[in-house]
């Protein structure tokens, strides 16, 4: 494997990093602690921090200047210039129905629709595990209008989306079967069959992704201390060791995209940059991400 050297971005440790956001406009680093209930934002050495009601899975700036959070009781419109203590949150829409679960995965594709997997709640609310007895998560698509449309139910734990540039296929795993699946996009929006693009391996389980200006995918794995950059086709290219065990996310900053910013989790090896931002210069651009259209 390869070891490029890795720092600690900022001094914040989450429970539970994930879903890290470049906002290319601003030059400023969005992502979340689940189990801390944070949503942060990092502009040059200055990190702030909203303290949010529920658990957070996702912070995404929107085209109209605030941002959505992913809460577990649906996603919010955030105020950016509302205090950190006192988040003003506005209700855009409920994505996902079902009582007991929360959000999971939330990326933005191409057109700045929202696309969000739900899971049962694992997390209790002093942070602890809560076991997942049952698949009842989902994928759901939402527009910038608050039109909400289902694409899959059965879920365990939703990880990875990633577009190719034509928006013709998606890239969206489970982790509860440790593989990462490729579907056509229908012209009607819904998902034809999952196809297996990456199966399972000795490495860990496949958590959020990243995609190169090659069109290469970095996968955190969950438990494998590692990021593999996979090919097109799926096969591994290269191994990448992080100092952390549970690597959770990754995405492409800085103002060349050559940083590959990743989150974390803490784990039982309590490792002391476990949940830590990592910052790690690499040799090819990332995409920009997309805000969401509304």
């Amino acid at each position: 494997g390869m070891d490029m050297p890795c720092t600690a971005l900022t001094q914040h440790r989450a429970q539970l990093g994930e879903g890290p956001f470049w906002d290319a406009p601003t030059q400023a680093l969005y992502w979340v602690d689940i189990a801390g209930k944070q949503a942060l934002r990092l502009i040059g050495q200055n990190v702030q921090i909203w303290q949010m009601p529920e658990h957070v899975s996702a912070f995404i700036p929107c085209a109209s200047g605030d941002a959505l959070v992913t809460l577990s009781s649906g996603v919010y419109r955030l105020d950016l210039d509302s205090p950190g203590l006192e988040p003003r949150l506005t209700l855009f829409c409920v994505a996902d129905p079902q009582p007991g679960n929360r959000p999971n995965e939330a990326r933005c594709d191409g057109q700045g629709r929202l696309w969000l997997g739900t899971m049962q709640n694992n997390i209790g609310e002093n942070g602890e595990d809560l076991p997942i007895t049952r698949r009842s998560g989902g994928l759901f698509r939402v527009d910038a209008d608050q039109r909400v449309t289902p694409l899959l139910r059965g879920l365990g734990i939703p990880n990875t989306l990633l577009w190719s540039d034509d928006g013709t296929t998606v890239l969206f795993g489970d982790s509860m079967d440790s593989t990462l699946h490729r579907y056509f996009i229908q012209t009607d929006g819904h998902l034809g069959a999952a196809e297996t693009w990456y199966g399972p391996d000795q490495q860990g389980g496949p958590d959020g992704s990243a995609m190169d200006a090659e069109g290469y995918v970095w996968n955190a794995r969950w438990d494998g201390s590692c990021l593999l950059r996979l090919t097109p086709e799926g096969k591994v290219e290269r191994k990448i060791e992080l100092p952390v065990s549970r690597p959770t996310s990754c995405v492409f900053g800085g103002d060349d995209l050559k940083t590959l910013y990743i989150t974390s989790a803490q784990s039982p090896h309590n490792h002391p940059l476990d949940g830590a931002v990592l910052s790690m210069r690499v040799d090819v651009p990332g995409k920009l991400c997309t805000r969401f259209a509304g």
